[in-house]
């Protein structure tokens, strides 16, 4: 890992309209209401800020509302949590999407993020009018990166010639409005190398599953050699104890029952995701044929994926559970988290009151114990020692 960590940053997944059950991938994404709760997604922005959650995302999906449309909303609603907008090069052109962005960020103080994704299955892409398989939609997705950057960087028009793309003196007149960045922090989702690669080339975060600290270890560390950092899409299941946390896993698989199970297997079988695709079947084998129990370290647990989908994988414990479970990803170099709750109100809001205080502490303890921190408080001391000693001879001089 190259040098000391950052602090690790926390951002929460908009719940869909269907409800804060905690069972996000029970059932098939088109039962789901894509009609927005304009109040429920206020309240979660709100409750997000107090929490103190740097970002919202706000996915995107046929059944979903659109992303940009709703961050706006919350945005004229809160003062201080960022809104990290799901977006799929394909869908839109790269400067229509720099406008749309631009906009945003004049609506919100700059309140904006990315998170790019290629799409996780061919069929929904074709809703969109896009065929492209997989890596071709990371090799369009690195020409859309190119040609927002060349946007946000520009002092006149762009013009790019590539094969997804032709662009023709290109201008936005609407200027990205931050008081700390020219551009939006984009977190690039995808655990291929494809998007690996994508995302050192064009963003600033390479957001991909979870697996155990160890195993992720080299992938990470290839991220961070390209300069950027590397953080994890996962759940969080936190009560007062780890007894009652693992209940509670325990509990979403019944509640989530055989058809949960049937829809993911269904959905495994349509996607070209790969990330996906290699959770959901190292979890069925695990669990089915090694009798696993789903747990990959004593606070990760994957035995909701076969029922729950990917991002089910959950980190699972009490709050102090909670904290070293981070801890442990953080020793490789992770950094940034993008947590969904089971349920999601509830769980953020006792992440921001129960683990997040955890968090920073243990942060600044260790900053403090680097050998940088430790020379500075020393040479700290010996100032005022030396301070000290002036000031006791000086006081002798006077009594002489």
């Amino acid at each position: 890992m190259m040098g000391a960590p950052k602090p690790m940053r926390f951002h929460w997944s908009l719940p869909t309209s269907a409800g804060d059950t905690g069972l996000r991938g029970a059932k098939p994404r088109s039962e789901t209401s894509a009609l927005p709760d304009v109040a429920g997604n206020v309240a979660f922005a709100r409750a997000a800020e107090t929490a103190g959650m740097d970002s919202v995302l706000v996915p995107i999906g046929f059944y979903r509302s659109d992303p940009v449309t709703v961050a706006a909303v919350m945005g004229t609603e809160t003062s201080t949590v960022k809104f990290m907008l799901a977006s799929r090069s394909g869908l839109i052109s790269p400067t229509y999407f720099v406008q749309q962005v631009n906009t945003l960020s004049v609506l919100t103080g700059g309140r904006v993020a990315i998170n790019s994704v290629a799409g996780h299955t061919p069929e929904e892409q074709r809703f969109f009018g896009d065929p492209l398989p997989h890596a071709e939609r990371y090799r369009r997705t690195a020409e859309f990166w190119a040609v927002c950057h060349a946007l946000w960087d520009a002092d006149g028009p762009v013009n790019f010639d590539g094969a997804y793309y032709r662009i023709r003196d290109a201008q936005v007149s609407v200027p990205f409005t931050s008081a700390e960045r020219t551009r939006p922090e984009i977190y690039l989702g995808g655990n291929s190398n494809e998007a690996q690669r994508v995302a050192i080339t064009h963003a600033d975060c390479n957001l991909r599953f979870p697996d155990t600290p160890d195993r992720l270890a080299p992938s990470v560390a290839e991220t961070l050699r390209g300069g950027i950092e590397c953080g994890l899409v996962l759940s969080v299941i936190v009560r007062p104890t780890r007894q009652e946390a693992r209940q509670a896993a325990n509990d979403l698989i019944a509640a989530a029952g055989e058809q949960a199970r049937e829809v993911q297997r269904k959905f495994r079988a349509r996607t070209d995701a790969v990330g996906y695709s290699n959770l959901h079947d190292m979890a069925v084998r695990e669990t089915d044929k090694n009798g696993s129990d789903g747990w990959l370290t004593p606070y990760l647990w994957f035995g909701g994926v076969p029922y729950l989908g990917p991002t089910s994988v959950s980190l699972v414990g009490s709050p102090e559970d909670i904290a070293d479970g981070l801890f442990e990803f953080r020793r490789v170099g992770l950094t940034q988290f993008v947590f969904q709750g089971r349920p999601d109100l509830k769980t953020m809001i006792a992440f921001g009151r129960d683990v997040l205080p955890l968090v920073r502490a243990r942060e600044a303890r260790e900053a403090r114990e680097t050998p940088k921190a430790r020379e500075a408080e020393q040479a700290g001391e010996a100032r005022e020692a030396l301070m000290a000693a002036r000031a006791s001879a000086a006081r002798e001089e006077n009594q002489a």
